[in-house]
């Protein structure tokens, strides 16, 4: 049976409600960790570099999808449960459409000054070359694929989420097969791997086009719209922390290139990208929680439903957690085989991945809190909190950790950075709880 957004929500309903959402971005973070693992062992670690070295400027222009999903989801969420289901769709479609339009231009901009950024992150010759190869081929499919990140949020609020899990399984596994084919089989190396990854977000990103242009029974439906700078403000406002939370992740991502390339070289680049791979399966659990549970928040604060919004509240924190035990434990185990998987060739490379991935999956502790914290106040309609968490979280505490702890620790800095930044992070949300708690009522 359907569960929908008015119901109250025991634990056993609540995870059956949001675990499509956590499976749908572990799928959504198997496109780069598979191409990642095919590169490193097919084609070799100057390869894999440059995979993450062009990463963060890909994910900077996707980040403009979750932006429009999770700020647009909060407002067509609210708008629905205040009964204002035409109005909620019209918010909808215009919110999709500015997706696809600004998905066309910003691929065709990064297509042409992906040569510039790349030599600017200090990638030169043979690595230049494959930043630009995998960059570029990469832009042909980022209109969809900003639209994929899109309808993961709108297909919870649409009350279909098990469907959206399945679009994005069929996308993953169609780069999971391509990977396999167009990189282990007909060793088209670096391009193979962006072709696959391409495939996949074609089909993740066109699928929910055709479905919620036809007439369906979920709660959203695209059609006919007016432009409205007003509900795009709004929309925008509320996910700027998912767009903080991305584009500081890929200046941030830059910057720890550039000091493990000035302290361990390639080596080190090549180890940060195989921990930044199995760290993003890790932490989809928390993003896929706090995407799945948002729409009923919003939901439920636009019905002004106060004893549901604190049942949520209360709920969502008792689960965090119980996962951050259970994920950094089991991080703690499966550092040694994780990294086999893609450096497992180079017994050095092999060892600094283990050591730095040990200390890294120590911030599963912390980070769900902040992740559930953005996603909370943004479902809220409160974009300004959101953002200032995610600003502090992702940008301000961890280039400052960056910067000086290398110079204390050496490498262990660069390891230990993102839990000194999520820990000082924690302190700010703690404090907004405790200070919007009686303003929300939850």
């Amino acid at each position: 049976m359907q569960i929908q957004l008015s119901e109250h929500f025991t634990y056993k309903k609540l995870i059956r409600f949001v675990l499509p959402s956590i499976i749908m971005m572990i799928f959504t973070s198997i496109y780069n960790v598979v191409d990642g693992l095919f590169v490193s062992n097919f084609v070799g670690k100057t390869a894999l570099a440059a995979i993450n070295i062009t990463l963060p400027f890909l994910m900077a222009i996707a980040a403009i999808g979750f932006m429009i999903g999770t700020g647009g989801s909060a407002l067509v969420g609210k708008t629905l449960g205040e009964g204002k289901r035409k109005e909620a769709n019209q918010y909808f479609s215009l919110l999709v459409y500015t997706a696809l339009t600004l998905g066309i231009v910003f691929s065709i901009l990064g297509f042409l000054f992906l040569p510039a950024l790349g030599h600017v992150l200090g990638a030169d010759g043979e690595l230049l070359e494959l930043c630009v190869l995998y960059g570029r081929i990469s832009c042909i499919s980022m209109p969809f694929f900003m639209l994929q990140n899109v309808f993961q949020s709108f297909f919870v609020t649409a009350e279909k989420p098990r469907l959206g899990l399945t679009v994005m399984i069929s996308a993953g596994i169609t780069n999971i097969v391509l990977d396999f084919l167009l990189v282990g089989v007909l060793r088209l190396g670096i391009a193979g791997a962006a072709i696959a990854t391409v495939c996949g977000e074609l089909l993740g990103g066109s699928f929910p086009l055709f479905y919620f242009f036809r007439k369906n029974n979920s709660l959203l439906r695209l059609g006919k719209t007016h432009f409205r700078l007003q509900v795009l403000k709004k929309a925008f406002l509320n996910g700027s922390s998912e767009l903080m939370t991305n584009l500081s992740s890929s200046i941030v991502n830059t910057l720890y290139n550039l000091q493990l390339m000035h302290i361990a070289g390639e080596d080190g680049v090549a180890a940060y990208g195989t921990i930044m791979y199995v760290n993003f399966v890790f932490v989809s659990v928390f993003l896929g929680y706090s995407m799945g549970s948002a729409p009923i928040i919003s939901y439920h604060y636009g019905a002004g439903n106060h004893n549901e919004l604190k049942n949520m509240f209360k709920k969502s924190l008792s689960l965090i957690a119980i996962w951050g035990i259970v994920l950094t434990t089991a991080a703690q185990f499966l550092a040694r085989p994780f990294s086999r998987f893609f450096v497992g060739y180079d017994v050095g490379l092999f060892e600094m991945t283990v050591h730095g991935f040990q200390i890294y999956s120590l911030v599963y502790l912390v980070n769900g809190y902040n992740i559930f914290g953005s996603s909370f106040f943004t479902a809220l309609n409160n974009g300004i909190l959101s953002a200032v968490i995610s600003f502090l979280r992702t940008l301000v505490f961890q280039i400052g950790a960056i910067i000086v702890l290398p110079f204390l620790l050496g490498i262990d800095g660069v390891w230990a950075s993102i839990l000194v930044a999520e820990v000082l992070t924690l302190f700010i949300t703690v404090s907004f709880f405790i200070k919007k708690r009686d303003y929300y009522h939850y």
